[in-house]
């Protein structure tokens, strides 16, 4: 093994370990296979391979913990909550599960810190820290299996950050809740897009809600569905007292 190898090898095992301590003391205990974790947060953009010529990055796993994580929120509210009906736990499910929420668990576990990408974190989208929490979720799920990946949500997310009773008032989707509302109404609603090139350089759209075809709010954002919840935020609070009454 030449010289230059050597440097190398110590240097990657340096980075592992230095990876090794800052993921242990995260999870609480030390990982069986750090690879799951490493994979977990690998951007797309690295283009990285692994030893079968699969892509090596972390939506797969991102798909995973999803699914881990939707499992054992389930599993929770069924035995917490023994009188709420399936259309209860389903909304509720979904509150915890909300892509706010994982961006904000995310956020509070400062998962980009780990993340190898060739693309500037300033480039990142919000939904970055969900995406890598839910990531991270399905690395805990490979390495020590479902029972302890049940063990630290219930300990790191339930415990800490789940009150059923603050949850029955969240609202995580005001188009959702002002579309049911216009229904029950027999009130005509739609949205009127303009493709927004500001000066900011970046692509934005400007949206109007109609209802019963006179503008009730307008918004501005990065994505449509962005725009969307905006508006519809807006005229949530022009209408509140009408749609908390029904």
């Amino acid at each position: 093994m030449n010289f230059l190898k050597k440097i190398a090898l110590k240097s990657r095992s340096l980075e592992d370990g230095i990876f090794f301590d800052k993921i242990s003391k995260l999870l609480g205990f030390k990982p069986i296979n750090l690879s799951f974790y490493k994979k977990a947060f690998t951007h797309r953009s690295a283009n990285l391979l692994d030893e079968n010529g699969n892509p090596f990055n972390y939506e797969r796993l991102e798909f995973l913990g999803d699914a881990v994580l939707g499992s054992v929120i389930s599993a929770f509210l069924y035995k917490s909550a023994p009188t709420g009906d399936e259309g209860y736990l389903t909304k509720t499910r979904s509150k915890i599960v909300s892509r706010e929420h994982l961006n904000e668990l995310g956020r509070d576990f400062n998962l980009i810190q780990f993340v190898e990408s060739k693309v500037s974190p300033n480039h990142f989208g919000e939904n970055i820290h969900g995406n890598l929490f839910e990531a991270f979720i399905g690395a805990i799920y490979l390495d020590k299996g479902f029972k302890f990946c049940e063990i630290f949500i219930e300990k790191k997310i339930v415990k800490p950050y789940v009150d059923l009773d603050v949850l029955k008032g969240k609202i995580t989707s005001y188009k959702s809740l002002l579309i049911e509302w216009c229904q029950k109404e027999k009130k005509m609603f739609h949205f009127d897009f303009i493709e927004d090139n500001g000066l900011e350089g970046q692509k934005f759209f400007s949206v109007k809600l109609c209802i019963d075809n006179k503008v009730i709010s307008r918004a501005r954002a990065t994505s449509k569905k962005k725009a969307e919840e905006k508006a519809s935020q807006r005229a949530y609070f022009a209408f509140q007292e009408k749609i908390m009454t029904k």
